[in-house]
Order: structure tokens, then C-alpha cells, then sequence
């Protein structure tokens, strides 16, 4: 061989090293790019679309832990009644539907942590309701709960001639009724007034959903109302503007058995609530979206959720969500224990005693 033909294979030979050095190189940048996790300090977060109350959450646990150094990663389809089946599983985010309000793909790695409403984490917690078929999810464990307040609002078309649900039944009345299909709590006032759907249809009557057709398309609404707009209540923001209302008062003893059955808590409506409300209405509420995780979640990163949300409340505020932090109820949702991380930080601050 000559040295020419030597020095050319060399230079063969050195390309193809060197190319595949560079090819590794990029290959392992990506990976260690793309890895996610507690330990990276890129934990992942279920939320949800970035207009819904946990896709709010999302965003703002974002803002608020990246002083303390984590790059949280955001799943906007880790929602609905699966939330917690997703965290408490350590599963990936489920891909986006077509239907989607913020149709990104889930980050590339199991979910850590993430948002859900109270009452939600609590069945998950027991493997009720929704979650008796799961059996309880025992290693849920609370980081903070953050206000956001719903009520049950009932009203009528102010040109419907009802001015108590009772009537429906005694005069038979053809009505088309808007309830919360998803929740349980318009079929409970309904069957108090022995309505049921299979009699209401009978008289020419139905029950249709809060879509866009049913919104042009009713006499009475069952719903949950809230201050802000979300997407899951933004009806009577909606339809209270377009549509004069009369609002019902409901009887004492079923907002009592309401408050029972669904651990809810006693409040009124305040003036103004919604546009027509001119007095103050006696109802049941919930409050609380919930920042969890599971019992595997280190104590540093969850005295590290805790800490960041309270030093940086005024995120609350600037949000498209009407959230409020309270200290005295931060560290309870129901039953669920405490993570014993954000126990301590609560305890530092003098939230907690226990």
C-alpha cells in the first residue's frame, strides 16, 4: 500500500469516527433532554387545557417553582375524572383529542404530580364513586389545597311561569331542563322533586345538555357557577347575560341533605353573583383545586411545591382562575394525609399544629 493510499484510508477511517462520535454526542443530548422527572428536576405536572382551573394550576405551580430550580413540565390532557388514576399510577399523559383547547403532547415521561379537584382526590383516595372499580389509591398524598369556590345555582327563564321546581311534576310541564350530567348534584335536587327523566320525557319534556344547542334551548338549569369562567362553568356567566333568569331557592332540608351526602358546605350567593341576583340565595358549594402527589414523592420536593406556593401567592391573583390561598385550610382536603414534606413546611409556618 502506498503512503498516499494509507493516509487516504485514515482520513476515511477518522471521518467516520469522528461522525460517529457527533451522532452519539446528539443522540445522548437528546435523551438527556428529553429525560424527565423529580431527579432531573424536571418534574412532570398533570394539568389540564391551559383554560381550565388545573390547566391554571399548571401554569402557576410552572411559574412558582422555577425559583427553586425545577423546569416543571406541563401535561395540558392529564384531566377529567382520570387525573388522579394518572398521578397515582405514575402513567404518561394520554395524547391530545381532537377537541382539545390546548392540544400539545404530554411530556415524554410518567406524571409526578399534579392538579384535581378536592372532592375528586378524596374518592380516588377511598375508591368511591367514581373509583370504586379502582380500589382506594391509599399512596395519594395532599401538597396544598388552593379556594376556588363553586355554588349550585338553579334558575328558571324568567318568562317560564315557575317559580318552584315542584311545579314541573304537579302541572306535568313539557320543560326542557339543563342539568350537570358529569355531577351528581342536579340529579339529586331533581329526584328530591321526584322528576325523573324517563316521567319528563312522558309530558314532552327533557333533560338536554350544557352544549352550545342546549344553551339556546331551555326553561330551567341545575349547574355549578363560579366567579371566574372555565370552560366546565362558564354557563350562567354565559346564558345570565344573554337570558333574563329567575333564580330558585331550594328547601332547607334538601341543601341540608346535599351538604351531607356530597360533603358540601353551606353558603349563599351574594348579590351580583350573576347578572339578575338581586338577593342573597341560600345553596351548597365545594371549594378547592388540589395540588398533589403520591407517598414516593421526596420530602425535599414536596416541602419545595408547599414553600413555592405560599412565598409566591400573588400568582393566585393574576390568574384566569379565581383562586385564593388560606393558610388555616392549605394543608386539608377531606381525609387525605398530608405529604409529610409540605406537612413540615406547614408546620415551620405555624399553619398546622399536627
Amino acid at each position: 500500500m502506498s503512503a498516499r493510499s494509507f493516509m487516504r484510508r485514515i482520513a476515511h477511517w477518522s471521518v467516520l469516527l469522528l461522525s460517529s462520535l457527533l451522532f452519539c454526542s446528539g443522540m445522548y443530548g437528546r435523551a438527556m433532554a428529553q429525560q424527565t422527572g423529580i431527579k432531573f428536576k424536571k418534574p412532570v405536572f398533570g394539568g389540564a387545557c391551559k383554560a381550565c382551573p388545573w390547566g391554571a394550576m399548571a401554569e402557576i405551580v410552572k411559574s412558582a417553582m422555577q425559583p427553586y430550580g425545577y423546569d416543571v413540565q406541563v401535561c395540558y390532557t392529564c384531566s377529567g375524572v382520570d387525573a388522579p388514576r394518572i398521578v397515582a399510577e405514575a402513567k404518561k399523559g394520554p395524547a391530545p383529542k381532537p377537541e382539545s383547547l390546548t392540544p400539545l403532547p404530554p411530556p415524554d415521561g410518567p406524571v409526578d404530580f399534579g392538579a384535581t379537584a378536592a372532592h375528586f382526590l378524596w374518592e380516588a383516595y377511598q375508591g368511591i364513586g367514581k373509583y370504586a372499580p379502582d380500589g382506594p389509591m391509599k399512596h395519594l398524598r395532599l401538597l396544598a389545597n388552593i379556594q376556588d369556590p363553586l355554588y349550585l345555582v338553579v334558575a328558571v327563564k324568567a318568562d317560564s311561569g315557575i317559580a318552584d321546581l315542584r311545579q314541573i311534576r304537579e302541572k306535568k310541564l313539557p320543560v326542557r331542563i339543563m342539568g350537570n350530567l358529569e355531577a351528581a348534584y342536579s340529579d339529586a335536587v331533581l329526584a328530591y322533586f321526584g322528576i325523573t327523566a324517563k316521567e319528563l320525557e312522558s309530558w314532552g319534556g327533557r333533560m338536554v345538555r350544557s352544549n352550545a344547542e342546549g344553551r339556546r334551548n331551555f326553561d330551567v338549569v341545575i349547574h355549578e357557577a363560579s366567579r371566574g369562567n372555565p370552560p366546565e362553568f362558564s354557563l350562567f356567566n354565559e346564558i345570565s347575560e344573554t337570558t333574563r333568569l329567575n333564580y330558585l331557592d331550594l328547601p332547607e332540608d334538601l341543601l341540608v341533605q346535599m351538604a351531607g351526602d356530597f360533603e358540601l358546605e353551606r353558603r349563599s350567593l351574594p348579590i351580583g353573583f350573576l347578572r339578575g341576583i338581586d338577593r342573597t340565595i341560600p345553596t351548597v358549594a365545594r371549594s378547592g383545586t388540589v395540588v398533589y402527589g403520591r407517598a414516593d414523592v421526596p420530602d425535599e420536593f414536596a416541602y419545595a411545591v408547599a414553600k413555592a406556593l405560599d412565598e409566591q401567592q400573588d400568582l393566585f391573583a393574576w390568574s384566569n382562575n379565581t383562586f385564593s390561598y388560606n393558610r388555616f385550610r392549605v394543608g386539608k382536603a377531606f381525609g387525605v394525609p398530608l405529604h409529610p414534606g409540605a406537612a413540615r413546611y406547614y408546620r415551620e409556618k405555624g399553619y398546622i399544629t399536627k
